[in-house]
């Protein structure tokens, strides 16, 4: 019998650059400062990466180190080292010298190509076994990335893809009490999500998509492969500056962006905040949005998309999809509905809400379960840790480690992560409850609850909160507005004013909040 696998490609999200070069020759693919580069140009430029790094020396599954903010350079490593045949590595540029040194020794990275800025976090470091290419982003001879890239040809090197479960990348967790673990993702995963984001997001090819999100942060929920697929328009930003991402807005007839909360928090509130003619779509993901900030972006004529998911899913996992039903409901109940998570992507299974024996929790709306996940945007395993990938997958599914209740309409909606729960006299307390409640004050920014050590109840939650510029409130007025609003039990012991902790990607950092709260008592700390 014939094998039928001659009559098929290995699925591999190369091919988008391909098809969008053949397609749309002569569109603007990236634009960056003054710098705009056709779909042409684009694969050339990819092409020339790959054939050079194969003149270097890369071997098969040799893993390629970027530490790059949104330029150029990353998003095209994200098609030319996996053309090439090696595995990407993007780090997190927020990293120190000890982290970075950590990655670079447990990926046994051949390649670092590090941005000119980002350079002296790596000099300390014994890279002799490492071929280390500074990238000045100039676009212009004499950058030794632009360099790099001339002695390479611009026709495609010949592909040495034979299966689409080989690794495609390997992706750093943002390890808070441990090391990080390397989350490598596949060919055939790549390709399904940034299919996915194309249907959830709505993009086509005259989508323009601005680069507020890293990169390095789950290969951008794979948008670089995503926003390519459709021959849309990549707007790079080297880093999250609020002036400049309005006036692109403006500029650039931005359609799409992407990030977490506190980088929306950080936008709707800047003075040059205002109601754009065209919709531009955000997707929001990395905290549960409070539905004050949805009604902010709504206001504004953006379009939030929710959506939830973990370095180990390929960034988002599920949407909550709008029900047509819904807009008639009042703004206050249509942002309620919209902060919860959803259902799976449309290339992935189900979610599900499970108990301790894995089995599904009552779609009640009160009982609480674990967040377990299921398909193709799941990870194919941690590198080179096969007894943390047996735990994570426990049961055939993956836990997330997140805590939801199971809505009636097979929405989830999360409660907490495990180690975040307040248990309060024998009380559960969501802290997402108790800080979706202080974000509902007009003077509050943003907020971050934790517990705290209690003599008499254990635990008490205590708020870390933020003010809007030029705003004034006491500790004792602002738990008295949650007192109006919350069961007594659920309001602040506490609460601190002043600038949330925060990772690159814009999550609150709770675990250094948790460690000067409970330095001195018997508390994991994570």
């Amino acid at each position: 019998m014939q094998d039928e696998r001659v009559y098929r490609t290995e699925l591999t999200p190369v091919s988008f650059l391909q098809r969008s070069a053949a397609v749309f020759p002569d569109r603007v693919a990236i634009v960056h400062d003054k710098r705009r580069y056709t779909y042409r140009e684009f694969e050339q430029r990819v092409n020339r990466l790959a054939t050079r790094l194969r003149a270097a020396g890369l071997q098969k599954h040799d893993r390629v180190a970027f530490l790059c903010p949104n330029i150029p350079a990353l998003l095209e490593a994200h098609f030319a080292v996996p053309a090439a045949g090696g595995i990407l590595v993007a780090i997190n540029t927020r990293l120190n010298t000890s982290e970075i040194q950590y990655i670079l020794v447990h990926s046994g990275a051949k390649f670092l190509f590090v941005d000119a800025e980002l350079q002296p976090l790596v000099e300390p470091l014994d890279l002799a076994n490492v071929t280390v290419v500074r990238v000045d982003d100039t676009g212009a001879p004499g950058d030794p990335y632009e360099d790099f890239l001339a002695e390479g040809r611009p026709e495609p090197a010949p592909s040495w893809l034979e299966d689409e479960e080989e690794t495609i990348s390997i992706n750093y967790t943002s390890g808070t009490t441990g090391r990080s673990k390397g989350v490598m993702y596949t060919y055939r995963g790549a390709y399904l999500n940034a299919l996915g984001e194309v249907v959830e997001t709505g993009m086509s090819f005259d989508s323009v998509y601005l680069w507020t999100l890293p990169m390095f942060h789950c290969n951008g929920w794979c948008f670089p492969w995503a926003v390519t697929a459709v021959g849309g328009c990549h707007v790079c930003l080297r880093k999250v500056d609020y002036t400049m991402i309005w006036d692109l807005f403006d500029r650039e007839g931005v359609t799409h962006y992407n990030g977490a909360p506190t980088v929306q928090i950080g936008l709707v509130n800047h003075p040059q905040a205002h109601r754009v003619e065209r919709p531009i779509t955000v997707t929001v993901a990395g905290a549960p949005p409070s539905p004050t900030l949805l009604g902010q972006l709504k206001a504004l004529n953006f379009r939030p998309i929710h959506v939830y998911g973990l370095t180990e899913t390929y960034g988002p996992m599920t949407v909550c999809e709008w029900h047509l039903e819904w807009s008639e409901r009042s703004d206050e109940e249509q942002a309620r509905l919209l902060s919860r998570q959803g259902q799976s992507y449309l290339i992935a299974d189900g979610v599900r809400v499970v108990d301790e024996q894995m089995q599904d929790v009552p779609r009640d709306v009160q009982t609480m379960g674990e967040v377990v996940m299921h398909g193709n945007n799941v990870m194919k395993g941690y590198f080179t840790d096969p007894n943390a990938t047996e735990t994570a997958f426990r049961g055939g599914w993956f836990h997330s480690g997140d805590i939801a209740v199971w809505h009636p309409d097979g929405y989830i909606e999360l409660r907490d992560r495990k180690k975040d729960v307040i248990i309060s006299g024998g009380e559960n307390i969501s802290t997402i409850e108790v800080e979706q409640t202080i974000a509902r004050h007009p003077a509050v920014l943003e907020c971050a609850v934790i517990a705290i050590p209690d003599e008499k109840w254990g635990e008490r939650p205590k708020a870390f909160v933020t003010l809007k510029p030029g705003q004034q409130i006491t500790e004792a007025d602002l738990i008295a507005f949650c007192r109006e609003n919350l069961a007594q039990f659920k309001c602040p012991a506490a609460i601190e004013f002043g600038e949330l902790p925060k990772t690159s990607t814009g999550k609150v950092q709770k675990f250094v909040l948790r460690e000067k709260e409970w330095g001195k008592h018997e508390k994991r700390i994570n």
